[in-house]
């Protein structure tokens, strides 16, 4: 507070010394200036990570947006500020490239597009961004799903995964959408989380073979392999898992 009144009295006394006249009132404003840059944070202009084991970032986008293979360079794709499905455009953050303020000027995210893995730089004008600290991590071969917050499991659940010829795929994505289905009787349940991951199979389907976690109307499949690459959960726990999962939250899925 004594800094704010100290700075507000030197552009007081600024604009008196500029009603009278004379060399003082340039000397003044610069003084000024001098002082607010020297006590400006300063940083190497540098790229770094934005996760932890325990938090990541979620960037939202609120205009359109261009994904470059390097900042400003090489068009990946364009995204608008909603996706197909008219929910908000989410990008996975994975690091930062400040500015010598220390202000992030673009970031590096993962894009909800084929094929799995695909990254690239965003403007930090053109997004919003907040903390994450959930992670979905989901085991394959065990059928099994588990929530962390802060590093430490708070849910779990038996899932089905896909089946031989329509298999899950394994890596590293993020939460892209949450949607609730119409029917929460359907084959998608009372809920759905829709994820960045496509199948490396089925490139026919709508929107090229998104991958789901959601409910199910067919309780005896959980437990077994059988889906066309979607997690599928009994659907008392993808009511939990949809209440504690934002939009955003990575997830990683091994054997």
């Amino acid at each position: 507070m004594k800094a704010v009144v100290g700075i507000c009295l030197l552009s007081l006394l600024a604009g008196a010394l500029a009603w009278i006249g004379g060399p003082r009132t340039i000397r003044s404003r610069a003084t000024t200036e001098r002082v607010a840059a020297a006590r400006a944070p300063r940083c190497q202009p540098a790229t770094t990570p934005t996760s932890t084991p325990t938090r990541s970032l979620a960037a939202v986008a609120r205009t359109s947006t261009a994904a470059y293979r390097k900042p400003g360079a090489g068009l990946v794709a364009r995204f608008r500020p909603r996706n197909q499905d008219r929910f908000h455009t989410v990008f996975a953050v994975l690091a930062a490239r400040r500015n010598a303020r220390c202000e992030p000027v673009w970031y590096r995210v993962r894009l909800p597009i084929r094929p799995n893995g695909a990254t690239g730089w965003v403007s930090a004008r053109t997004v919003d961004v907040s903390s994450v600290d959930t992670k979905i991590v989901i085991h394959v071969r065990a059928r099994r799903l588990e929530l962390l917050r802060a590093g430490h499991v708070i849910f779990r659940s038996a899932i089905s995964t896909g089946a031989p010829d329509t298999p899950t795929p394994i890596g590293t994505f993020y939460v892209k959408e949450r949607l609730v289905p119409a029917d929460p009787n359907g084959p998608w349940g009372p809920a759905a989380l829709g994820t960045s991951a496509y199948s490396a199979v089925l490139r026919s389907w709508t929107e090229g073979g998104p991958v789901g976690i959601h409910g199910t109307d067919d309780p005896t499949a959980i437990g077994r392999p059988v889906s066309h690459g979607c997690i599928r959960l009994p659907n008392a726990a993808m009511r939990r898992l949809f209440g504690l999962t934002p939009a955003g939250t990575p997830i990683v899925i091994s054997r």
